[in-house]
């Protein structure tokens, strides 16, 4: 009866009820739907049956090679300077401040690398526990552990920690020279404390410098996001290898913009082995000052190079002078790898250990030549700031050595100084070279310490930072 009297209605009726059996009908699907799980609404393969591409299972095997640091550091508690005036104090019937300031314990977060399970060796920035009284490790199976510092170094913001943990899993190491701009990265890391974080991005150039004062710099630039937290972490190949250690980020807003640095594992290999074995980077010289080749020098030597260091100062008794260099030769490649420019030469040497023998290839009078050199040892020592006087408190600083610097040839040379110390308050900066103390020329950590005559008297030092010099007075 109910059919024939929709088969007699009128079109628009029939179309009405039509629509509401529709209606009906879709939302009984929609509900149907909802109660499947969500992931078996998406497509587990290709259309030919392949399973879809994922990093999950490389990152399964990565994963637990990289680890969360956490640093503990005792500082002094700030107050009102008003406080520690016996004037006022006395003004005010306060008692006098006796004992040393109270202090509060401070919490940083960063990442770091296995690199060596059998041993306990892990790889991450020297920034990231450089001034630590604690080091912890915490594992990606959720055990935290005491690290001990074996060895770090400023020059390259490297540190290898140890750490007394079984069933340790270590990364493996690839040869960082194979990158090319354009290849697939993965960064790992402690973002801002979170916990372990994977981010993808690709290799944005090679070879990045000029990040820092001073440091040797031949940075991986990524736009895979690198955030606080991140430094020390992994930048891994998509076959899981380490190729870099996350390092550093360019953030004008205070957040990823897409740049991040990371030092090839090229050099850290050679750091991580010298610290091990050492507890510190033995650098040796070559003894020559060195400039970009431009077109116009090019031009002036007449060679058909573009890209190379030009040699504009040989020291005496140095290795290069041994190995014959002289100003005007052109060098092209150092171990037969090109040098386009001043940091690739600065960073081949500084980075060869002490009596390693470097094949230079040059140009000379536009003649190619070969030239053996044997980098010899600095002799220059390094030290506490306060071992020297309290006024450098913070600061760490080593004799320069010969040919480090192009507009320093004699001095001291400040590695780091830490934020709010008294001498980072009169502007004392890392990489300043300071050349006297007390109005007395200095060209050696000890002429420093015999400079300070009254330890108690202000501190008056005569720097030179990239060429420009200046007066500093620290109180």
């Amino acid at each position: 009866m109910r059919t024939a009297m929709l088969r007699r209605a009128p079109a628009p009726v029939r179309g009405m009820f039509q629509s509401k059996i529709s209606g009906l009908m879709s939302a009984m699907v929609l509900s149907m739907a909802l109660a499947v799980p969500a992931q078996a609404l998406l497509p587990q393969a290709t259309g030919d049956g392949q399973p879809l591409p994922s990093l999950a299972p490389m990152l399964e095997e990565v994963s637990p090679a990289v680890v969360n640091i956490a640093t503990h550091t005792r500082v002094r508690s700030h107050q009102n300077p008003l406080m520690e005036d016996p004037f006022f104090r006395r003004f005010f019937n306060m008692p006098d401040q006796r004992g040393p300031m109270p202090e509060r314990r401070a919490t940083s977060a960063g990442s770091g690398v296995i690199v060596d399970a059998d041993n306990g060796y892990v790889l991450t920035n020297a920034h990231v526990v450089r001034n630590a009284d604690e080091v912890e490790v915490t594992l990606v199976d959720g055990r935290t552990v005491t690290a001990e510092v074996v060895g770090m170094d400023s020059g390259v913001d490297l540190a290898v920690l140890k750490v007394d943990a079984d069933k340790l899993i270590q990364i493996d190491i690839a040869d960082s020279t194979r990158l090319r701009v354009g290849d697939f990265v993965i960064a790992i890391g402690n973002p801002f404390g979170l916990g372990q974080t994977v981010t993808s991005g690709i290799v944005s150039a090679l070879g990045r410098t000029g990040l820092r004062l001073d440091g040797y710099e031949n940075f991986i630039q990524t736009d895979a996001s690198i955030n606080p937290g991140n430094s020390g972490g992994a930048l891994v190949n998509l076959r899981g290898e380490l190729v870099g250690i996350n390092t550093a980020i360019i953030a004008p807003a205070g957040g990823n913009v897409g740049i991040g640095f990371a030092i090839p594992t090229e050099m850290a290999v050679n750091v991580m082995a010298q610290l091990i074995e050492h507890g510190e980077v033995r650098r040796g010289v070559l003894g020559v000052s060195i400039q970009d080749l431009t077109a116009e020098l090019a031009e002036a030597f007449d060679v058909a190079e573009k890209r190379g260091v030009v040699i504009t100062g040989v020291l005496e008794d140095s290795a290069a002078a041994e190995a014959g260099l002289q100003p005007g030769d052109i060098v092209t490649a150092v171990d037969g790898r090109p040098v386009n420019r001043a940091a690739d030469l600065r960073n081949r040497v500084g980075l060869s250990p002490v009596g390693e023998k470097v094949q230079l290839s040059i140009l000379r009078d536009s003649q190619p030549r070969e030239v053996v050199a044997v980098i010899r040892e600095t002799g220059g020592k390094s030290a506490d700031g306060a071992a020297l006087s309290r006024h450098l408190k913070g600061a760490s600083m080593r004799d320069l050595r010969d040919g480090e610097l192009n507009h320093a040839e004699r001095g001291v040379l400040v590695e780091d100084v830490e934020r709010n110390a008294a001498a980072w308050r009169a502007g004392l900066r890392s990489g300043d070279v300071i050349i006297n103390a007390n109005r007395r020329d200095i060209e050696t950590l000890d002429q420093l310490r015999e400079s300070v005559s009254d330890p108690e008297a202000p501190l008056l030092l005569r720097v030179n930072r990239g060429g420009g010099v200046f007066f500093v007075v620290i109180r």
